[in-house]
């Protein structure tokens, strides 16, 4: 074997395989010396009565190398010091460090190696093992060629499950014969990071999280300083945690080696591919951050395999940490989230070399920092699929992108298109309105730096009530508060989630507000009377489940995170306690006739063609409907006017009208139609 000179690592390791080399030399001369048939050219594929004489006759002692021939080179080790001393970093001297393992070891490790540099040594190998066809490392020949005993229990020890190399998957003994006669292999991944090959384990590429970013971590920096390791970091915000970690090891030089435990759990080998992770991050010199620790808390003896790899190893997650999860409890942290003025200090930096607009509009994205990055990169490739230069709008949309889909199962995904601007509702009902988006975006600033958050455990969340009769525009302001957030927007879908079975509705329910927390949108419970209606007197085990439910959904709107809207056309029928939880309440009204014009011709819009009859003012006052029959009417005429390939014509309003006053069942008269009851 022969090393490249000019790089310190490979000289080293190279002179350590020549001084195995010399080994296998004067242990093969060893055994030639000794055997009766050395030119046999079927050497090593029978048994003849000479051979079973040799080993009858001879002692394990014959078979060892003298003491002088096992002894280290001191030059070699003394070479190696000084190329250390010099900021040489020589890896196989850093994984003995990492792995802590013995010289005794390293002489394994290599004997082992060697075949895989030099084909040649296989023959050589499968001479040793007086075996053609064994070409590898047997366990009694590494033991041999690192000058050990294989009658003495400690030195066998050093290639059984729990030794060093084993346990940090530095080799493998490949099981099915007796223990001297077992193969001893080294991974593919600790030949190729000895050669000098930084490429991580081609098994955990599923895993890795390559673009995690940093951010403060100054109380992480300050744990792994100190020693303590395993350590535990908690997020109440998906991706803060493994933000803060990476964050904090990089301002102290460490390198991060980031997996995500929710993948790791859809391997089939779970536990060996946490082990790969952790070998990796040694051969690095990495602290492996692993995440959310709670993916695998169910996976027999994961967690505990993922603690005590050897590896320095730092836990993320929401849950708190369970001393069921392994014998060995971590420190533990909680990662902060960014202020207000942090979290607009992020995307302006990101953002840096892009001119979008008002930043502030990004205010109710509490978003971790590799998630603000990844919509950032959405947002550019979303403005060059359209041709234009990146704008808030394109980053809105990108943030809104990073989103999981969790809670589409349960709820339908709207991405709103209709302003507040474009709301047609009372003066007190558009402050009120407005006041909820403000509540949405200064939340940070009220709760956390003014410290207004109140006590009894309630959440960081706001409640919201629309109330009004059918048609006058609940679900529409529902929508324009997402966009005025630039939020998207999550109708519950009842049938989704009530259950006919007892306590199913519940842990559907439950379902959606963990999902909801961890996006950045609104959740709109639509006819929320149907779930949170009153309780009643228990009279059987209906009514008592029934009470359940509603008392379940009291408790969790007190720790909601998020922004919560109830619409209900029936506001008597929620029970009275949803009052006190409610941070708005919105009343919506029938509009006036100026409103009524004002819907008219936004209903009909700017490209249905109308004909020269059509009198807004007349339809506004003749009408008294709500916007969403307004809405109805005009759609219905707009057909009419399609079928016959011409304009729409007031006639067609009149007609339309009276289709959706019988569906109303609402009296039609002739002072509303122009005398007559008849449509056109």
């Amino acid at each position: 074997m022969t090393a490249e000179p000019s790089d310190p690592s490979l000289a080293y390791l190279g002179g350590r395989l020549a001084l195995l080399e010399d080994r296998v030399r004067q242990l093969v001369a060893q055994r030639r010396s000794a055997d009766p048939t050395p030119d046999d050219a079927l050497r090593g594929l029978y048994l003849a009565d000479h051979h079973v004489d040799a080993i009858v006759t001879s002692s394990p002692a014959d078979r060892r190398l003298p003491a002088e021939a096992r002894s280290p080179d001191q030059a070699l080790e003394e070479e190696a010091d000084r190329a250390e001393a010099a900021g040489a970093d020589l890896r196989l001297r850093r994984l003995q460090r990492a792995f802590d393992l013995s010289a005794q070891d390293i002489d394994l490790l290599l004997a082992a190696l060697l075949p895989d540099l030099d084909l040649s040594y296989e023959r050589l190998y499968g001479y040793l093992n007086d075996d053609v066809s064994r070409r590898r490392c047997s366990v009694e020949l590494a033991i041999h060629l690192a000058g050990l005993d294989p009658l003495s229990a400690a030195d066998r020890a050093h290639l059984l499950p729990g030794a060093p190399l084993l346990r940090g998957g530095l080799v493998g003994v490949v099981e099915g014969r007796p223990f001297l006669g077992r193969e001893v292999t080294v991974p593919d991944r600790v030949t190729a990071h000895l050669l000098g090959d930084d490429q991580p384990d081609g098994r955990l590429h599923p895993v890795l999280v390559v673009d995690a970013v940093g951010w403060d971590g100054k109380e992480v920096a300050s744990a792994v300083a100190g020693g303590l390791l395993p350590l535990h970091v908690r997020e109440e915000r998906q991706g803060l945690a493994r933000s803060a970690a990476v964050g904090g090891l990089t301002a102290l030089g460490v390198e991060p080696l980031v997996i995500d435990l929710a993948r790791v759990a859809e391997q089939p080998d779970v536990t060996t591919l946490l082990e790969v992770a952790a070998r990796e991050a040694l051969l690095r010199g990495a602290v492996l951050v692993a995440g959310p620790i709670e993916a695998i808390s169910r996976v027999p003896g994961a967690t505990a395999a993922l603690i005590d790899t050897g590896a320095a190893v730092v836990l993320t997650g929401r849950e708190r940490w369970e001393p069921a999860w392994a014998p060995r409890a971590p420190a533990a942290l909680m990662a902060g989230a960014p202020s207000p003025g942090e979290q607009v200090a992020l995307w302006a930096e990101v953002l840096a070399d892009d001119d979008v607009g008002d930043l502030d509009r990004l205010g109710a994205f509490r978003v971790a920092p590799d998630a603000l990055v990844r919509s950032v990169v959405a947002a550019r490739r979303l403005a060059a699929v359209a041709g234009e230069t990146m704008t808030i709008d394109h980053v809105l949309a990108g943030a809104r992108a990073q989103n999981a889909g969790g809670l589409e199962a349960l709820s339908r995904r709207l991405s709103p298109a209709i302003g507040l601007a474009d709301m047609v509702v009372t003066p007190t009902a558009r402050e009120l309105l407005d006041d909820l988006v403000a509540r949405a975006r200064c939340r940070d600033t009220v709760l956390d730096e003014w410290a207004m958050r109140p006590g009894g455990g309630r959440g960081r969340g706001i409640n919201a009530l629309f109330a009004g009769v059918p048609g006058t525009g609940k679900t529409m302001a529902a929508e324009a508060v997402a966009h005025a957030l630039g939020l998207d927007l999550y109708a519950v879908d009842l049938s989704a989630v009530v259950d006919k079975y007892i306590g199913e509705t519940e842990k559907n329910l439950e379902r959606i507000f963990v999902e909801a927390e961890g996006v950045n949108g609104v959740l709109l419970f639509d006819e929320a009377d149907a779930l949170f209606g009153k309780r009643s007197e228990v009279s059987d085990a209906h009514d008592r489940h029934a009470n359940i439910e509603v008392a379940y959904l009291l408790q969790r709107m007190e720790t909601f995170d998020g922004l919560a809207i109830l619409a209900t056309n029936l506001r008597a029928n929620l029970d009275e306690a949803f009052a006190r939880r409610l941070d708005v309440v919105v009343d919506f009204q029938l509009p006036d006739e100026g409103q009524r014009r004002l819907l008219w011709d936004r209903c009909l819009g700017s490209r249905l063609p109308r004909a020269d009859d059509i009198d807004l003012d007349c339809c506004a006052k003749a009408f008294e409907l709500s916007g969403g029959s307004i809405r109805a009417i005009a759609v219905t005429a707009a057909y009419r006017a399609a079928a016959h390939r011409r304009p729409v014509e007031m006639g067609d309003l009149v007609a339309a009208a009276h289709v959706e006053y019988r569906k109303l069942g609402r009296m039609i008269h002739e002072r509303e139609f122009g005398g007559s009851t008849t449509p056109a």
